[in-house]
């Protein structure tokens, strides 16, 4: 006769302190999903429950429960049971909407958080088939759902889907703003050169979204035209008034060839860690707080002064950290001309900074080989699950004005002759 050894549950005197606590914190997110399910269902029996068939009968009544299922989430994996509810006669008469779960969707198996660290684990160099071991550290020993046939099966629908995404039309699309950057992560392509380039924009209604993720030679003018021109054939008729990035790429010539009417704004962050580079350690806070003050400046004459104060200090001792600022002085001061409610998002490429701030590297790449689809498939749904999150721009409402010619100066209106 074939033995069954069962696991022991070991009492709280022979966990860890670590693993207590873990208990505890599951067996809360347990109860507290199980409830928010059942109020759920309770409130859509409420709605409808004076609403009754020819026979004097409740159109909508509760039937139990549905088989057990298993959640993942970032505490491994919780088994939560969904009320059944039987609405066969409301859908019927067409009397009203069939009952589904916005908590718990009829085939969610894990929360999209999840899904995030595959494309971030990925990015930071783990391989496929390491992926199970990974997760499994992260999520616990009894995580299911997360398997490297399964990653691989996830990977080729983000893929088709990434596909579809960069070949969208986009001739209703107008963008104020666009925050552009070229990532390097720990995934090696090919070619060590290749980056990732990514666009990321602001439409007529503030709302920030991802506009492009596409590869390129060391950021190279020729790859950010490649991409431009992509937007063109997808439809985009205008050109952003305002594109926000680093002074080392090759985009801003291709800017200019593409959609010359579009204005230019270095980033404030990357142009200070360039400035503070070429200094001594010893004068860094110092000349950090004379840069902060230029670009907190009410008034751009009040940041061209201290600009002046800056290049007077330093310009016999630190002549190239002079010379680093000022060859981009009209470009790092172009925000101005913007509403000031805008000045926040506008002076950095802090957008695109934050999402990929955790798998992102600008050194040489260390493991595997990747492939190139495979990255940017990653690079875009990583982006894209974080996309949920970004909040409209601060003042969005004075966009409209900018595209109408409004006129900012010093980030105020300017008030008609």
């Amino acid at each position: 006769m074939r033995e069954v050894i069962e696991e022991k549950e070991r009492s709280p005197e022979e966990q860890a302190p670590g693993e207590v606590l873990e208990a505890i914190l599951k067996q809360g997110a347990q109860a507290l999903l199980q409830r928010a399910i059942e109020n759920e269902v309770q409130e859509f029996l409420e709605r409808y429950r004076d609403v009754k068939a020819a026979d004097g009968l409740r159109m909508v009544v509760r039937n139990g429960f549905m088989p057990e299922r298993s959640v993942l989430t970032g505490l491994g994996p919780i088994a939560v049971r969904q009320p059944r509810v039987d609405d066969r006669k409301l859908r019927k008469e067409k009397k009203g909407e069939a009952f589904s779960s916005r908590i718990l969707p009829r085939y969610l198996r894990r929360i999209p958080s999840i899904d995030n660290l595959v494309p971030a684990l990925y990015l930071k160099g783990i391989s496929t088939g390491d992926f199970s071991a990974a997760l499994e550290a992260i999520l616990g020993e009894r995580a299911p759902g997360l398997s490297a046939t399964n990653v691989v099966r996830l990977k080729k629908i983000w893929e088709e889907q990434y596909q579809d995404w960069a070949r969208r039309d986009l001739s209703d699309k107008e963008y104020v703003y666009f925050w552009v950057d070229g990532i390097y992560f720990n995934v090696r392509l090919a070619d060590e050169r290749v980056c990732v380039l990514v666009i990321m924009g602001a439409d007529h209604a503030g709302n920030k979204e991802l506009v492009a993720v596409s590869d390129g030679f060391r950021e190279s003018k020729l790859s950010w035209k490649e991409i431009l021109l992509n937007l063109v054939r997808q439809g985009m008729k205008k050109a952003p008034m305002l594109a926000i990035g680093d002074g080392g790429l090759g985009f801003w010539a291709a800017l200019q060839e593409v959609f010359p009417e579009a204005r230019d704004q270095r980033c404030w962050v990357h142009k200070t860690a360039n400035v503070l580079d070429k200094l001594p350690k010893s004068l860094h806070d110092k000349a950090k707080g004379a840069l902060h003050e230029m670009y907190g400046a009410a008034t751009k004459q009040e940041a061209l002064k201290a600009l002046d104060q800056f290049v007077g200090l330093y310009k016999d001792k630190y002549p190239k950290a002079v010379d680093c600022l000022r060859k981009d002085k009209e470009s790092l001061f172009t925000f101005y001309d913007f509403p000031a409610a805008h000045w926040i998002h506008i002076r950095t490429i802090n957008p695109i900074e934050s999402t990929f701030a955790t798998v992102r590297l600008r050194t040489k790449r260390t493991k595997g080989c990747g492939s190139r689809i495979a990255t940017l498939t990653m690079v875009y749904k990583l982006a894209k699950e974080t996309e949920k999150t970004w909040k409209k721009l601060k003042g969005y409402r004075q966009i409209l004005l900018l595209l109408q010619g409004t006129i900012f100066v010093d980030g105020e209106m300017k008030e008609a002759a």
